[in-house]
């Protein structure tokens, strides 16, 4: 300290339990914040100093959310928002609500429905104008794989008995080829080019309140995994820089540029530009996504051997590559040679054997920190390659449970042997496989709590039954589950200054009610976020 100089104010967390990021330290004296950074860990508590009391709660540093959609997730939040109901008459029941608010709104939007609430996964158009008929409605469903319309919809759309499937979609239809209401990959580009366009005030709005979110459940920064026009969206990435730039934007985002499948190599060149134009303040662009396959759910994982059908006949399904291999492996070349993170998702056994060939010819050296999000079905032979390649695993951990969508629309159509493949984190782990987390909200919950929850129980906490974890000799400990989701997804973002507590890291920390290390793993998903702070500052405050 220099005399007669006044210094910044410290912040000091007193009576707290700690995770530091690798591991749980318990109780460690007052950890020290000042000018955004953690200054001393176990020190007095200096004259003057803010005192933040966390009476014996768990302090930590803040979640990253390694694959997210966050304006996507804030557009549902404020349109018809679908992802808290459960079954058909809740969807129903929502959609009438939203539409006798919005009587103005040329179009019903929103989203978030689960495919486990109809049969078979696909909702009807038939359901839908029960509720809405005077105007389209377009509501993709949790995982945006797939999207519920209803007739007007349809007509509107021109799709009928004899409008052929487009490559890479699919149109759900009857025993007569009429279609049903539900529109599966690029199908839903049939009805998503007639959206209206979501204004830009829309989306900034959009943002703001998926930041909200984030925030209230402990998450700091996070990397979104479609920065591009998708499924009736325009490019988030404007929406971002205007935030930046008012000082709105509080969690460290790294956006991921979408690869555009209907395109090739040309679009290097363009992903550069857009790289230099969007890279503002807490938002850096600095990573691609190359979306190879599709969901389990709707056959359009890329598998390996052909998907069965419901009474466990082989048929001739092997799903979508949506990006050749060959091409991917050049793509993934020219990506790195121009300084981009690759993000791939990669669902399918195949899918995720061809983002692997992808990065095995990739020259040594570069620390660009490749990954490999959801992961559902993996074959063993290619468990140990992500620790060779150095790529990352990227888990999405609360899929990892029995609930409906598996018990029903999944493990049927994959048979015993691939069903015991899915969700190895625990094999991934223990083969040295760096494992960093995410949500894909809105696809499911974006609380990492609950997701912590099923990597070390193996079920949901929602609903699941303790008695019947999924395959939970893939479990993971609470402390690998607490370092994915915090230093192993700031890793990932490249943020080597955050995801710890420790001398001169960045405060980036969230503060939760209690210690679930001090309790029993059943109990992990109980825990409540108390405050979150981005760099020394609270942006969430119970």
């Amino acid at each position: 300290m220099i005399a007669g100089v006044s210094q910044p104010p410290v912040t000091a967390f007193v009576h707290a339990r700690v995770f530091d990021g690798h591991r749980h330290r318990g109780e460690v004296g007052a950890v020290l914040v000042q000018e955004g950074r953690v200054v001393a860990v176990g020190e007095d508590v200096p004259a003057g100093a803010r005192v933040v009391e966390c009476a014996g709660g768990l302090l930590l540093p803040g979640f990253v959310d390694a694959h997210v959609h966050t304006v996507q997730g804030g557009l549902e939040r404020i349109r018809c928002d679908l992802s808290d109901g459960r079954t058909r008459e809740d969807y129903l029941a929502r959609v009438a609500d939203h539409a006798a608010a919005h009587p103005a709104d040329p179009w019903v939007l929103g989203g978030g429905w689960g495919m486990s609430a109809f049969p078979g996964g696909t909702p009807t158009a038939a359901d839908l104008d029960t509720v809405v008929a005077d105007r389209p409605a377009f509501l993709p469903n949790r995982d945006h794989h797939g999207a519920w319309v209803n007739t007007r919809a349809l007509e509107l759309a021109g799709i009928t008995a004899a409008t052929p499937d487009p490559p890479g979609g699919r149109i759900e239809r009857d025993p007569t080829g009429a279609p049903t209401g539900t529109l599966h990959e690029g199908a839903m580009a049939l009805v998503a080019a007639l959206l209206p366009r979501t204004l830009d005030t829309d989306y900034d709005r959009a943002l703001l309140e998926g930041q909200r979110h984030l925030h209230s459940l402990g998450v700091v920064g996070w990397q979104d995994a479609i920065v591009g026009s998708y499924a009736g969206m325009d490019d988030p990435g404007p929406a971002y820089v205007r935030a930046a730039e008012r000082g709105d934007l509080t969690g460290h985002v790294v956006g991921a540029l979408w690869w555009d499948r209907e395109q090739g190599a040309e679009q290097v060149a363009s992903l550069v530009e857009r790289r230099a134009a969007y890279t503002h303040g807490r938002f850096r662009a600095t990573s691609v996504k190359i979306m190879q396959d599709g969901v389990a759910e709707n056959f359009t994982a890329a598998m390996n051997a052909p998907y069965l059908d419901r009474c466990g006949h082989v048929t001739a399904n092997r799903g979508h590559s949506f990006v050749d291999a060959a091409a991917l492996g050049q793509y993934v070349a020219l990506l790195a040679a121009s300084a981009f993170q690759v993000h791939v998702h990669a669902i399918g056994d195949r899918g995720v054997r061809e983002a692997l060939d992808a990065f095995e010819g990739l020259p040594a050296g570069a620390d660009l920190r490749h990954h490999v999000a959801h992961l559902q079905v993996v074959d063993p032979a290619d468990v140990p390659r992500f620790a060779a390649l150095g790529v990352a695993a990227n888990a999405q951990a609360l899929w990892a449970c029995h609930d409906d969508q598996m018990d029903e629309l999944t493990l049927p159509f994959l048979g015993p042997e691939r069903s015991a493949w899915q969700y190895p984190f625990g094999s991934l782990h223990a083969s040295g496989a760096r494992l960093v987390m995410g949500s894909d909200w809105p696809v499911s919950s974006p609380d990492p709590l609950a997701a912590i929850h099923v990597a070390v129980n193996r079920w949901d906490p929602e609903d699941g039954d303790p008695g019947r974890p999924f395959l939970p000799e893939q479990a993971v400990s609470l402390e690998t589950a607490f370092a994915a989701y915090t230093s192993g997804s700031a890793w990932v973002n490249h943020r080597d200054d955050a995801g710890t507590i420790a001398p001169g890291a960045v405060a980036d920390l969230v503060l939760l009610d209690r210690d679930p290390f001090a309790g029993e793993l059943a109990s992990v998903a109980g825990a409540r976020v108390v405050s979150t702070w981005v760099d020394g500052t609270p942006v969430h405050e119970t």
